[in-house]
């Protein structure tokens, strides 16, 4: 079955797409100095809860965060299927996002949304999807696990910047956002925040890009309001100076749960069905003035 799979992904990086995909264009109004337009891609239904977005090639791969078996689905950029894997030696409570690097994928099994869990971890996999190490967190704040809604406790938003991960929390009780750092190498950690962002919103993604030095996320309020957010110069500004900047993105009813950089001005989206419509992919570009 490895050998299979070794095959199939590799025949991915050749072969061209003959599906169709309806396809719809939004250009949505200003916030502030900004302009977004998105266009907008069903997916399959398979990923209703899609909660992370990687690049493989010239394919994206995605999971969903609860209620599935511990597979990683690649798409093409239109939004079609290709293939699941499904990776039976992990186990899935609530897994929120992915990140990668050169060399490994970093899946976040780091939801945590009454503050329950104890095993929160994050899964190492290589670029063939077999799974190399698990990196095992705990809040050093948290002493409870009593079951609570209105918890700082709970991560969707995972990042690699150079030799650390970082995850971003979604506090419920601040609307702000923590940010912790640790290695991206097996082992136990224990967190304490580096950073607070003051994003009012529920974080729900993130990505960095080691280019331009430039991290983004994604988040939402409770009224379901959809932002996104950019911080430029994130390592050179350091965690004493981050510039947070904030944009509406004026589509509802939607939850976006994952951003993937394409580059400084466009970036890929995905949102999931609410139970209301199919899940959807966006490619959105941000026109700063």
């Amino acid at each position: 079955m490895g050998l299979l799979r070794i095959y199939l992904l590799g025949i991915l990086q050749k072969i061209e797409s003959i599906m169709r995909v309806f396809t719809a264009f939004l250009f949505l109004s200003f916030f502030g100095s900004a302009q977004i337009s998105l266009e907008t891609t069903w997916l399959p239904k398979s990923t209703n809860e899609t909660s992370g977005l990687e690049v493989f090639g010239d394919y994206l791969v995605t999971h969903n965060d609860s209620g599935d078996k511990p597979k990683l689905y690649i798409l093409s950029q239109k939004g079609e299927k290709i293939m699941e894997i499904e990776l039976n030696e992990l186990t899935h409570k609530d897994w929120e996002d992915i990140a990668a690097d050169s060399d490994y994928f970093y899946v976040a099994d780091t939801g945590n949304n009454y503050a329950t869990r104890e095993d929160l971890k994050i899964y190492i996999l290589d670029r063939h999807f077999f799974h190399q190490g698990t990196i095992s967190i705990r809040y050093k704040a948290q002493t409870s696990f009593v079951k609570t809604s209105r918890n700082e406790f709970d991560a969707e938003a995972l990042a690699v910047v150079g030799d650390q991960l970082h995850l971003f929390s979604k506090n419920r009780k601040t609307l702000q956002s923590e940010i912790y750092t640790f290695p991206k190498i097996a082992g136990n950690y224990t967190l304490t925040p580096r950073a607070v962002l003051d994003t009012q919103s529920l974080v729900t993604a993130a990505d960095y890009s080691a280019e331009d030095d430039l991290m983004v996320m994604t988040g939402y309020n409770f009224e379901g309001d959809q932002f996104f957010y950019t911080i430029p110069n994130f390592r050179k500004n350091g965690y004493d100076n981050l510039e947070l900047q904030k944009y509406l993105i004026p589509i509802k009813p939607a939850q976006i749960e994952a951003v993937k950089i394409i580059s400084k001005e466009e970036y890929w989206l995905s949102s999931e069905d609410e139970g209301k419509n199919r899940p959807r992919l966006f490619r959105a570009r941000l026109n700063v003035e």
